[in-house]
């Protein structure tokens, strides 16, 4: 059986596992929010940044990919996502299903936000959103960089997500 895994934010670019297959997918009742605060990859302790994560949202929908993993890895690939998505306990490890675009629906691995986390942050308008994102930096790089890569690639795939794009271009005139 296969192991699928949701990406929304920087697996779309940045998966860290083989990758046998990749289809666009939406994960129904989870909305994608910069909802937690990130005070390892791209933030700090002191001045934390803020990181996408699935915060749930019965009336909505996340749009996403779905990535097969490549059969033989799975165990090490599971091994690796739970060292990097679970570094602090702010995300929470699901299977949850999700639709491809082609029809078929999935049940895929998806690390969904604890909203009882000290660490989750859901409900911040845009601007102070922006505003943490522009001087963020982490051990993973600047919070900026997570930023645009994940709405780039977004739009490269075919997605369109208007709160990335409205933040990509306000955080480039921040930092201009």
């Amino acid at each position: 059986m296969t192991m699928w895994v949701f990406g929304y934010g920087s697996l779309l670019w940045n998966p860290g596992f083989e990758v046998a297959e990749q289809v666009i997918a939406t994960l129904p009742g989870y909305a994608r929010s910069f909802c937690m605060r990130s005070i390892h990859h791209r933030g700090s302790e002191t001045h934390p940044g803020l990181v996408l994560a699935l915060d749930e949202e019965p009336s909505h929908a996340c749009e996403g990919v779905a990535l097969a993993v490549k059969a033989g890895t799975e165990a090490e690939t599971l091994a690796y996502l739970r060292e990097r998505e679970l570094i602090s306990s702010a995300y929470l490890e699901r299977e949850l299903d999700v639709d491809l675009v082609d029809g078929r629906r999935v049940t895929a691995l998806a690390y969904v936000i604890n909203p009882d986390h000290v660490q989750y942050c859901g409900g911040l308008p845009l601007e102070e959103q922006a505003q943490i994102i522009s001087t963020a930096v982490g051990g993973m790089g600047p919070n900026t960089e997570y930023l645009y890569n994940t709405a780039q690639h977004l739009t490269e795939i075919g997605l369109h997500d208007p709160d990335l794009e409205w933040l990509s271009q306000r955080v480039r005139a921040l930092t201009s």
